[in-house]
């Protein structure tokens, strides 16, 4: 099943942070099959001012397990590499993995939601993703990524391309 993630990091070497959870995503894939949106340096939403810029990317792989059984690697990996969820929502982070999808899923419980309740409202996603799936509608919208990026607000904050290739 076709998997997307939303990866952000604002801490540490956020580029290292980035290409290493990449990697171990990878290690969870049919065969290592995957997509990779380019790297884009969004301010910080929601967050505290002062708050360090984010590095933002898009990924997608091929997931034979349950969404549960996902969810748990996730959340393990980023424990293990400082994050710590109990903590402000919207703190700086070394590393932060939202499943965005989950192949044509909808999953509403207390710890998943599938797909991302706030995807269609975050430019900082929504760019990555237009790169790689522009004409994927997003469940429960009806719209597309490309249709959804248009409809933003230009308050937005600003999105800026950072690299092709991490």
């Amino acid at each position: 099943m076709k998997v997307g993630f939303g990866l952000g990091s604002n801490l540490g070497d956020r580029l290292l942070n980035l290409q290493q959870v990449k990697r171990y995503l990878l290690s969870l894939s049919q065969e290592g099959w995957h997509l990779a949106s380019p790297l884009y340096e969004t301010d910080p939403v929601g967050c505290a001012p002062g708050s360090p810029k984010f590095l933002n990317a898009v990924l997608e792989i091929e997931f034979e397990g349950a969404p549960k059984t996902l969810l748990k690697k996730i959340l393990a990996y980023e424990k293990a590499h400082g994050r710590d969820r109990l903590a402000d929502r919207n703190a700086p982070r070394n590393i932060d993995i939202d499943i965005l999808y989950f192949g044509e899923k909808e999953i509403l419980e207390k710890d998943l939601a599938v797909p991302h309740p706030r995807m269609a409202e975050r430019r900082f996603v929504l760019v990555p993703l237009s790169t790689i799936r522009p004409d994927m509608i997003v469940k429960g919208t009806g719209k597309t990524v490309k249709m959804l990026l248009r409809e933003l607000p230009s308050v937005e904050k600003e999105v800026r391309f950072v690299q092709q290739e991490w």
